[in-house]
């Protein structure tokens, strides 16, 4: 482990102003969202529509970098680049996601344990020679009846740590990602806990297997109430709920914090990021940056339409979206500058 290249990677993808793409959707993820626009989801349109993202102009300025799912990293844009070249052509680093499929946890009913560990180090290493410079590995947590357990808790923060440090003995930053879930009727109150408690069990499987804090991203949820509930917590109510339950959890030697959207709209993932960097301004220890990947490409993805002359326009909304974020991570946003645009 080179922990001067780990740290030195971890520093750039959080960089002032700049946040990191999420747009490593499986193929169910991405088939679902492809259907619901009447989109074909094959193997060439989702490389032409990666593509369009990939080569938008000046994305550079507030993207640090971008995750990648398997078959991208693999892939070419249509004049033989391949798609990670591209990326560092922009000033973009390429990383990509690591983890396998979500399975039910055995005696454990409405709950999900992360797979993926089996062969993890053979294929870091292949990874690393495809140019990824991090990578990313995602568990969830619902909060339900009952839920989470201990257990499931327990399972994939010791997952999670694995991961890590397999990552780091392989010089690639792992991106941390322990997401409790927007879904439910849950309240901001029970978010938090749920929170701090999966962050908590996080980070003392993360010591225990060594992990070099200085060299690794956390990705976590902002601390929101569920969706189906009526009570929706306001902007400012979000933003000091989920810095506070940072403060209690998260180790000052991380360098940064780039959250998930988790099913908030893009104006919402916005304004939340936006408000805890106002509020919170040369108070923190990290850096609290974005890693979105709906909040950042649905505009674009429903403009685009799998149609190529729609392509300049979808890059624009995308642009777009980038820059907002960007004003974001320094607390610059408002409302006023969607207006404006």
């Amino acid at each position: 482990m080179n922990l001067q290249t780990l740290e030195k990677t971890a520093g750039e993808m959080v960089s002032p102003g700049r946040g990191i793409l999420a747009a490593d959707e499986s193929f169910g993820t991405i088939g679902k969202r492809f259907d619901a626009l009447g989109i074909e989801s094959t193997e060439e349109s989702r490389r032409a529509y990666r593509e369009m993202l990939f080569t938008t102009e000046g994305i550079g300025e507030f993207l640090s970098g971008v995750i990648l799912f398997d078959e991208t990293i693999r892939q070419e844009a249509s004049d033989g680049t391949p798609l990670p070249q591209v990326l560092l052509d922009q000033g973009v680093m390429p990383g990509i996601k690591v983890d396998g499929s979500t399975v039910d946890m055995p005696l454990a009913p409405g709950e999900k344990f992360t797979q993926g560990l089996d062969k993890l180090a053979g294929r870091l290493e292949e990874y690393r020679e495809m140019g990824a410079r991090f990578t990313k590995w995602r568990a969830v947590i619902t909060i339900g009846d009952g839920i989470p357990t201990a257990r499931c808790v327990d399972a994939n923060a010791h997952a999670l740590a694995l991961y890590a440090a397999f990552c780091q003995e392989a010089d690639l930053v792992p991106i941390v990602e322990p997401e409790v879930l927007i879904d439910g009727d849950h309240s901001i109150e029970q978010c938090y806990d749920a929170t701090e408690w999966t962050l908590n069990r996080t980070f003392d499987y993360l010591y225990e297997h060594g992990v070099e804090l200085s060299g690794m991203i956390l990705k976590p949820n902002m601390v929101i109430s569920g969706k189906e509930t009526a009570n929706q917590s306001g902007v400012e109510e979000v933003a000091h709920a989920t810095v506070e339950c940072l403060l209690r959890s998260v180790p000052a030697a991380v360098p940064g914090i780039a959250f998930l959207s988790g099913g908030q709209s893009a104006l919402q993932a916005t304004q939340h990021l936006n408000a805890m960097n106002r509020l919170y301004e040369g108070r923190l220890p990290w850096e609290l940056s974005f890693s979105y990947a709906r909040a950042l490409q649905e505009q674009p993805m429903e403009i685009w339409g799998g149609e190529s002359e729609k392509v300049e326009a979808a890059q624009k909304a995308f642009h777009h979206r980038l820059k907002m974020n960007g004003a974001a991570r320094t607390g610059s946003y408002s409302d006023d500058m969607e207006e404006a645009a």
